[in-house]
């Protein structure tokens, strides 16, 4: 019961109604808005439309909108920033569907069948389903967080110094192992992160180190910049080098009610989609972007017809979209509890808290009640939003998928830079940003992922933090990692995990899965 009157407070949160001067200056004029029901439809919308764009993705968007969140107040920021990153999800499956090109990365499955039924001109039945699904999961998912939430805080309240540095150390390993590519690349990646969170001055001394004389760097890389250049202008190079091709649906879209044979045949898929991808998008890594993957595989080896697949068949787009939103809400539960991203935009999410000066974890729940439970309340409402305007908007969306990437990305980079430089007022900002863009770019051309390295830079400092306090307590003994039971437990874990996706049989098994 507890749980459901939290998540009635919360949901007061988001419709609470806020005074806001909506002509400052001479002629104020004060009228009561609901600030973050608008903030949530903005984040919505935003995020749809990043979805339905090939090639932007909610990491780089929401990494190039986040000097935007310092001057809104923290829940309001959170709220637009989550319903961008499950918006995408939502907009990718249409672009998937009408333009056979993944939107998101999390969508690639959902092209197999569902620009198979758009060709037969069912293109209203499979959009409908996946905006269902979609809607039923992340509600699912909603709750489960609103569950998990108050067990997984009160553990972590117990958890010393110690048994912090080691959650953060197998969440590392986690992003190793669930990275693509090679696990030694992602390693680097991981090594290159934590080395750049140590710019600035020492924690304690106040020493400046890796600064090489600059003043600018005195306070570290400001989180904006690294996430905005290495994730935000190399996708845009990246995408700009290669050529357009979009076999668009020009066909008008109609039937968007599924049939009865529609529903029958998707509700299991619906149901085991959501519970795999509400499981995989807990796990540090990147959980969340393989539930669609599994999902589909699953629902393709319990088919009657497997042969079907790849030809039309609606549960192959039933289940992943299910699972792709399940997933992406569920990554929410190790950062607000944990204080853990689990994947690159949780770590933007991460970045945005301590913008606002909010130390995630489990703190957040006792201290700061309203933002965690208002948080969690505004994905129902977001989850309803998108369910609203995604099938009415269809038409549009597809006018917006025949604008050129030429016409679009000059633009987009104008206003990252604006962004950038408002944060500080510094033209360096904007340096720092454009050079971390050629380091994004060039690692993703040499086959590294940047994710990895930006969930160490977020963890970086904290890590360092909770090592010194462990060793403060130990008095220098390393002793006191494998002495309290949770740490050994967490250590343990990551050692097996490493060893595993180190092995050769392991590593070519995890290989021929991201390939298929």
């Amino acid at each position: 019961m507890d749980v459901f009157a939290n998540l009635w407070g919360g949901l007061m949160v988001v419709l609470k109604f806020v005074p806001v001067d909506i002509a400052p200056g001479a002629a104020s004029f004060i009228i009561p808005l609901p600030v973050n029901v608008l903030l949530c439809l903005m984040g919505a919308l935003i995020g749809t439309l990043i979805g339905v764009l090939p090639g932007v993705g909610p990491i780089a968007t929401i990494a190039m909108l986040l000097p935007i969140t310092y001057k809104l107040d923290p829940t309001g920021a959170l709220i637009m920033l989550a319903g961008i990153y499950y918006g995408a999800q939502y907009g990718g499956s249409t672009t998937a569907i009408l333009v056979n090109i993944p939107g998101e990365a999390t969508s690639v499955v959902t092209t197999l069948d569902g620009h198979q039924m758009a060709k037969q001109g069912r293109a209203g039945a499979a959009l409908a389903i996946a905006a269902l699904g979609s809607f039923f999961a992340g509600s699912v998912a909603t709750v489960i967080i609103a569950v998990l939430g108050v067990p997984l805080t009160k553990l972590a309240l117990k958890f010393g110094p110690a048994d912090y540095f080691s959650l953060m150390v197998m969440g590392l390993i986690f992003a190793v192992a669930l990275a693509r590519g090679s696990v030694l690349k992602a390693l680097s990646m991981v090594a290159l992160g934590l080395l750049l969170s140590t710019i600035g001055s020492d924690l304690e001394s106040g020493e400046q180190r890796l600064t090489f004389g600059m003043l600018e760097l005195a306070d570290g890389i400001e989180f904006a910049t690294l996430a905005m250049g290495a994730i935000g202008f190399a996708e845009i190079m990246r995408n700009l080098e290669n050529p357009e091709t979009r076999d668009v649906v020009t066909g008008k879209v109609t039937g968007l009610w599924p049939t009865k044979d529609d529903f029958r045949q998707s509700a299991w898929p619906v149901l085991r989609g959501t519970a795999i991808g509400s499981i995989l998008g807990i796990l540090p890594g990147n959980g969340a972007v393989l539930g669609p993957f599994a999902s589909y595989t699953i629902e393709k080896k319990i088919a009657k017809d497997p042969s079907r697949f790849g030809r039309g068949a609606i549960q192959g787009v039933a289940g992943p979209e299910a699972a792709n939103n399940a997933g992406a809400q569920t990554s929410f539960i190790p950062m607000l509890t944990l204080g853990i991203p689990p994947n690159a935009v949780m770590a933007i999410m991460v970045g945005a808290m301590t913008i606002h000066g909010i130390v995630p974890g489990p703190q957040i729940m006792t201290k700061q009640p309203d933002l965690f439970w208002g948080m969690i309340a505004s994905m129902w409402v977001g989850n309803l939003m998108l369910l609203i305007i995604n099938l009415p908007l269809i038409g549009l969306w597809v006018k917006l998928l025949k604008v050129p990437y030429r016409l679009l990305f000059p633009a987009i980079l104008l206003f990252c830079c604006i962004g950038v430089y408002s944060i500080n007022n510094q033209p360096f900002d904007v340096l720092v940003t454009g050079a971390f863009g050629l380091l994004g770019y060039f690692l993703l051309k040499n086959g590294f992922e940047p994710a990895p390295m930006l969930i160490a830079f977020v963890l970086g400092r904290l890590m360092e933090e909770k090592l010194r306090q462990a060793m403060l307590i130990s008095r220098g003994s390393m002793w006191v990692f494998v002495e309290r039971p949770l740490s050994l437990g967490f250590m343990i874990i990551a050692v097996v995990l490493l060893v595993f996706a180190l092995l050769p049989a392991i590593r070519s098994k995890r290989d021929q899965v991201f390939t298929e």
